[in-house]
């Protein structure tokens, strides 16, 4: 081999070891940029945002053209080193080409290059996309041709892979990032409530967020209305059920600054005042409303309160618009809010809880992962998980949490004592 030869064998490896390596940081980059960050660029302006949103749109075709280049370059570098070896060093050049080559690739075509694009997935994505994308177009018919074969393939053995598929939904994927970020510090914990929040408003029914009908507070019109105006100026709350005859039998809505009204023009005398007169509608809902559902019609009706029933038509409870919006940011209180007793940590570590204290707000307190979708209450999610009515002093352990029933009320479970995990 002549020394031209040889140093045009030389340059040619040399290139194509670049080109390779322009091919490995690509597909590194463009699988790894963030869609949000290129579709913020693209409404902003930017060209080349446009030219990565439209390469990942189709992935499938995008890998496979990046991987047929790629393939072409290292396969056509090795055959030349192992001419140049083979003539330079005879049957063992074979070998010494192996080892070259190997080292060569590995170092310079595919772990340096992906280093760099995944420590700067964005900004290599953009330097990138005008000549991947003319790489995709020049080698569509052979892409397209290797992903009928590959379909045909995975069907023979039972994997049917349809065009566009998504393994996550859209939410799915902001809660996986929302947890990531936790984890690595970027997302504080109440922001990670907060966002996660919004996300579960359509996994949430309204029997997940309501005031059960044992701690509702509601008005008898049967009691005098002297007794009834000083209910309602004792209650905490400016909404208020009344019912008549029959708990059941919800017959309206009382609200606080009515019934001042009503008492001004009565100079404060409350005998006489025709208290039913004064209440508006009940508004009732069906237990299976999600919370975005029922924010949405909070909204449109302009109201906050509505009372909750099961299919037979039986009052569970009462939820307003406050107790959604808690799911998003967390207790509200003021102060006329009276303080809510269920959760007791101790110095050891353990904590006493109300048996009716909701799995989602312990979790929140306590940044604990307890499951949320088992049971709404901590004596719910121990009933279910233990199959039975548990005696006090039993002791139960279910995901890795130690449970402990302190307190029992015939057939509730009023107390529990929760050890968590030994933190490692």
């Amino acid at each position: 081999m002549s020394e031209t030869t040889l140093l045009i064998s030389l340059g040619s490896i040399f290139f194509l070891l670049i080109f390779s390596g322009f091919f490995s940081g690509s597909e590194t980059a463009l699988t790894a940029t963030s869609r949000a960050r290129m579709h913020t660029l693209e409404r902003d302006g930017s060209k080349r945002a446009g030219v990565v949103n439209g390469l990942i749109a189709y992935r499938e075709r995008l890998i496979g053209a990046i991987l047929l280049g790629n393939n072409l370059v290292n396969i056509l570098a090795s055959a030349i080193a192992t001419s140049v070896f083979l003539d330079l060093f005879g049957e063992a050049g074979v070998v010494y080409a192996t080892l070259v080559m190997t080292a060569l690739v590995l170092i310079f075509a595919e772990v340096l290059p992906k280093t760099y694009a995944i420590t700067n997935p964005d900004r290599m994505a953009l330097a990138v996309s005008p000549l991947i994308r003319i790489a995709v177009f020049a080698f569509a018919p052979i892409t397209a041709a290797v992903q009928f074969i590959v379909r045909r393939t995975l069907r023979l053995v039972g994997a049917d892979i349809e065009d566009g598929a998504e393994v996550l939904s859209a939410h799915e994927e902001l809660r996986g990032a929302i947890d990531l970020h936790h984890k690595e510090g970027g997302v504080g914990r109440d922001d990670r409530h907060m966002l996660g929040g919004i996300l579960d408003l359509r996994d949430l029914q309204v029997d997940d967020v309501m005031i059960h009908r044992k701690n509702m507070q509601a008005l008898s019109l049967d009691d005098d209305s002297k007794d009834l105006v000083e209910q309602v100026l004792a209650s905490p709350y400016t909404r208020i059920p009344l019912w008549e005859n029959d708990p059941d039998n919800i017959v309206g809505v009382l609200h606080a600054k009515d019934l001042l009204r009503a008492l001004i023009s009565h100079d404060g005398d409350p005998t006489g005042l025709d208290i039913k007169g004064l209440a508006s509608e009940a508004w009732f809902v069906p237990e299976t409303t999600s919370l975005v559902e029922q924010l949405n019609a909070f909204r449109q009706r302009k109201s906050h309160f509505a009372l909750v029933v099961d299919e037979y038509g039986s009052i569970m409870g009462l939820v307003t618009l406050e107790d959604i919006i808690e799911e998003i940011v967390g207790e509200i209180s003021d102060e006329h809010d009276v303080e809510v007793k269920g959760l007791r940590p101790q110095p050891d570590g353990t904590c006493n809880v109300d048996g009716t204290l909701a799995v989602r707000d312990l979790n929140r307190a306590l940044d604990w992962e307890l499951p949320e979708d088992e049971a709404i209450t901590v004596a719910g999610l121990v009933i279910h998980e233990a199959q039975t009515i548990p005696e006090v002093g039993q002791t139960f352990s279910f995901y890795g949490y130690k449970f402990q029933v302190l307190r029992r009320h015939r057939n509730q479970v009023t107390a529990i004592k929760i050890t968590p995990p030994r933190k490692a």
